[in-house]
């Protein structure tokens, strides 16, 4: 056995997750990247206007990819590098979420996948206040410079999964998985006509549903221009709705106790109940319980470090310093979780 996988990252020219304007790739055979590919693209038609907020977190514009081929003319030679590995990504339920609504709006089928997320690794192998890619990585001794590039961001998820697999002992995925008590998810194949998923029946309803202007990669926040709003102090919290028993345990909110803070661009009831649908039970109070504290108004993983926290947040910090397994997500970070706008 050796530990084997491709890692992946895709950048989104909007809210809606199929819509990928650039991938990044790194294979590893043995624990090493030994190739790397990445390319620039335009996303499927009628999916490939450039939202601001995208743009501001990759620097990708639409004159950039004008002459790049579609999501779907591209995806034979994205396919091809990946060919039968097992996919690593840092939380991928956005990243897997990307090729099924881009080949599914592409008119395509697509192909199963084994897949890793080390978000979910991060959570159980690290002891991080958060576990976004720059801490992750940060952790796991991986230079991370360009984040949000999307070949940057491939090989540091890849250098990620390389290291839990060495502090577990593990020589393959398998061994790691077995290790760990987990099974290793699969996305199953699809082809046109078959059921399309939630993100995409909401963008081409016209709705939205892929992560909205706050989308990109995990840890982005609201904007530039709401970053210097003051707190909000009591938004309406709502009922606490039960977990979804049929929720996929695979995914990274799956058995959390989650609590929200700030102001968010969704009604606080309606993101309680999304995390609920997806197995997470949202309580109203930080708590022994609480695993997940989702903050709003424009936060990012780098305010844990120059204290721009509610009171919420700083009680978090201080039970994640008496060793309570608890950690800070962006709202950008839930949405992508969520496949919310």
């Amino acid at each position: 056995m050796a530990l084997d996988f491709t890692a992946i990252d895709f950048e989104t020219a909007n809210g809606f997750r199929g819509s990928p304007c650039s991938v990044g790739l790194s294979k590893v055979r043995g624990g090493v990247v030994v190739e790397e590919a990445s390319w620039l693209m335009r996303p499927p038609e009628n999916h490939d206007h450039f939202e601001y907020h995208n743009t501001r977190i990759h620097g990708i514009r639409a004159e950039d990819v004008a002459e790049a081929p579609r999501f779907g003319e591209l995806f034979p030679e994205i396919g091809a590098f990946i060919g039968g590995d097992i996919l690593a990504a840092h939380n991928a339920a956005f990243d897997l979420g990307v090729i099924r609504s881009g080949l599914e709006v592409s008119g395509l089928p697509g192909p199963g996948y084994e897949y890793v997320c080390t978000v979910m690794l991060s959570r159980r192998c690290y002891s991080l206040v958060s576990n976004s890619l720059p801490y992750a990585a940060e952790e796991a001794g991986v230079p991370l410079v360009n984040h949000h590039d999307a070949a940057e961001d491939a090989r540091a998820c890849a250098g990620i999964l390389v290291d839990i697999a060495h502090r577990n002992n593990a020589n393959s995925i398998a061994e790691l998985y077995l290790s760990l008590g987990l099974a290793i998810p699969k996305q199953q194949a699809f082809q046109p006509g078959d059921g399309l998923s939630k993100q995409t029946i909401a963008a081409l309803a016209g709705v939205g549903g892929g992560g909205g202007a706050v989308a990109g990669r995990p840890g982005v926040g609201i904007g530039a221009g709401q970053l210097g709003r003051a707190w909000s102090n009591w938004p309406e919290e709502g009922t606490n709705p039960d977990p979804n028993p049929a929720a996929e345990p695979g995914h990274p909110l799956f058995g959390q106790t989650v609590v929200f803070t700030g102001e968010l661009a969704i009604a606080r009831p309606e993101a309680k109940q999304r995390a609920a649908e997806l197995g997470a039970r949202p309580e109203s109070r930080v708590t022994g319980r609480t695993t997940v504290l989702v903050v709003g108004d424009g936060f990012v993983a780098g305010d844990l470090r120059n204290g721009r926290l509610t009171g919420k947040a700083k009680r978090v910090l201080e039970l994640h310093s008496r060793g309570q397994q608890i950690e800070v997500l962006s709202e950008g970070e839930f949405l992508q979780m969520v496949g919310g706008r």
